[in-house]
Order: C-alpha cells, then sequence, then structure tokens
C-alpha cells in the first residue's frame, strides 16, 4: 500500500521507521514546519523531518491543513492509508482522504487518557498499566473504531521518561501490525466502549502549573506525580524564598511533627530534605535548584540556604 506519515516529534520516529523497514511505502510524510529554538531563534526542523530527510522522503509542512492547495498536493500521492503519530487534530477532508482512511497511534489503551499527554497521567493517577492503540481517525478526538491495542505494565521504578521508552518502541511495532492487517484484511474495527463520564480518566494538555505539587495531597499520590513528570516537564515546590524546585524522584515517609503540609523539613546532618504532606512527608531524592544544576538531593542540601537566610 500507498502510505502518507503524519508526525512530528522524537515518539513517531520510531514508527515511521518501522514502516520503511517493513518494506512498507511510504509516498511522503507531513509535519510541523520548522520552529524557531534558542537564543539565536535559529529555524529547526521536527524530529520527523530530519528522519524524513534522512530516507529520501519527500516532506510537506503545511500551516494550515485546510489550505486547498495542500490538500491538493496531498491528493496527489494517492495514498490507501495515512498513518498519523503525535500530530495535531486533522480536518476531515485529510483523514478521510484515502479509501482505507487514517489510522492514529496513541500511547494509551483507548478509550482511557484521550488527549495530549495520556502516558504522563496514566503515571500521575497511580496506574500499574497501560498500552497503545490503534484506532481509526473520526470526528472526535481519539474516539474512532479500535484496530488493535496492546497492554504495558507500568512498573513502580517507570517515570515519564521511561515509559515513553517503551510505549514508543511498542507503538511502532503495533502500528506495522495494524498495517498489515488492514492490507490483508483481517482486522475488524470495533467501536470503542462505552463509558459512563464519570469512569473516563482523561489527558488533557500540561501546562507550567500542572507541575506544581500540591502538597495537601497524601504522599503516595504525590510521588506518582512527580514520576508522571519526570525528566520532563518537572514536578516542582515553591520555597519560601520564592525560588522554585524542580523535583526528579521522591519518596513517601513517615512523618508525624507539628508542621504543616507544604513546610519545608530540611536536615542536612542526615542529608535530607523532604516536604509535610497530610499523611506524612515527600522525601525529595533528586531535584534541580532554580539556577543551580541537577543533584542528588545529598548534594543540593550540603550548604543549603534560603536567600532570606544568606
Amino acid at each position: 500500500m500507498r502510505l502518507i506519515f503524519f508526525g512530528t516529534p522524537d515518539f513517531a520516529v520510531s514508527t515511521l521507521d518501522a514502516l520503511l523497514a517493513d518494506g512498507q511505502h511510504v509516498a511522503a510524510v507531513v509535519t510541523a514546519p520548522d520552529k524557531p529554538a534558542g537564543r539565536g531563534q535559529t529555524l529547526v526542523a521536527s524530529p520527523i523531518k530530519r528522519a524524513a530527510e534522512a530516507h529520501g522522503l519527500p516532506v510537506l509542512q503545511p500551516t494550515n491543513l485546510k489550505d486547498p492547495a495542500f490538500q491538493a498536493e496531498l491528493r496527489a500521492f494517492g495514498a490507501d492509508l495515512q498513518v498519523v503519530v503525535a500530530f495535531r487534530m486533522l480536518p476531515e477532508a485529510v483523514w478521510a482522504m484515502p479509501p482505507l482512511g487514517t489510522l492514529n497511534v496513541h500511547a494509551s489503551l483507548l478509550p482511557q487518557y484521550r488527549g495530549a499527554a495520556p502516558i504522563n497521567w496514566a503515571i500521575i493517577r497511580g496506574e500499574v498499566e497501560t498500552g497503545v492503540t490503534t484506532f481509526r481517525l473520526q470526528h472526535a478526538i481519539d474516539t474512532g473504531d479500535i484496530l488493535l491495542r496492546e497492554t504495558v505494565a507500568i512498573t513502580p521504578d517507570d517515570d515519564f521518561g521511561t515509559l515513553y521508552e517503551k510505549l514508543r518502541v511498542r507503538g511502532a511495532a503495533l502500528a506495522v501490525q495494524t498495517v498489515r492487517g488492514l492490507a490483508a484484511g483481517t482486522i475488524q474495527p470495533q467501536p470503542q466502549p462505552t463509558l459512563a463520564p464519570d469512569r473516563l480518566r482523561p489527558a488533557p494538555r500540561l501546562s507550567k502549573e500542572t507541575g506544581r505539587l500540591d502538597f495537601s495531597k497524601p504522599a503516595a499520590e504525590l510521588v506518582n506525580w512527580v514520576r508522571g513528570l519526570s525528566p520532563t516537564p518537572t514536578a516542582f515546590a515553591a520555597l519560601t524564598d520564592g525560588r522554585l524546585l524542580k523535583i526528579f524522584r521522591a519518596e513517601a515517609v513517615p512523618h508525624d511533627g507539628p508542621e504543616a503540609p507544604g513546610a519545608l523539613l530540611l536536615d542536612p546532618k542526615a542529608s535530607t530534605l523532604a516536604f509535610r504532606t497530610t499523611d506524612g512527608a515527600l522525601r525529595v531524592l533528586d531535584a534541580q535548584l532554580e539556577g543551580k544544576k541537577r543533584l542528588p538531593v545529598a548534594e543540593l542540601v550540603r550548604g543549603f540556604r534560603m536567600r532570606n537566610e544568606e
């Protein structure tokens, strides 16, 4: 079959590489326009553009997916199927264009964790398993008929970074399996299970404030919050001197002192730093103080002073 591939970040690169390694005919790649980055605001290509150019594939970078000129250019490739991994929402004129429609690779077990940040939210909410799903695009986001699904365990040691890598690899393999199955006519699309709204767990886009730790929550819940945002975009706590402390690893520990939730518990002799929670404390293991480099907390605590104490 002739395929058109849509994607932007490195998560999508594994799927493009896997399709090409499997001998699939990728006629063209669609990705985001180059974006300015760094102090010099130099235009930088997306990971998918760089991968496509390395394979010698035509690259389309539309600013407007509804532009008739872009749609005509896309149609001219005569694709049988389109594959989408981590790309923006497509208009119907685009996703309905090929005879076999458009399949999407999503990093969750749909219908759970529909949205932009499924990997982060699955860890934040303490799930012990997640997975990847291939499905056909339709009007509402992440709601189309399921093609294939694969479950992936979330271990206590997983954070966003490690789970991202697992799902990136599994998603690529599932995409290849799905394309093969659609070509052979062996996959029967199934509607997503209908769940009551209060049973659905969404995965909305992360903002900077998503990372702000709420110490009125139990310590174990905050550990998951840290895991789900590590190493990026990172959970953080505001210190009383106004600086932010980025937290990459933490653990829940007992504590029965009189401090209010959110109070800093600093013990230079033991080289520990923690925050009081409603049921104990969140001990920080790996962190970065604003304006400093990331350090194991034993090194960070050495010589630690609040600005108003300096």
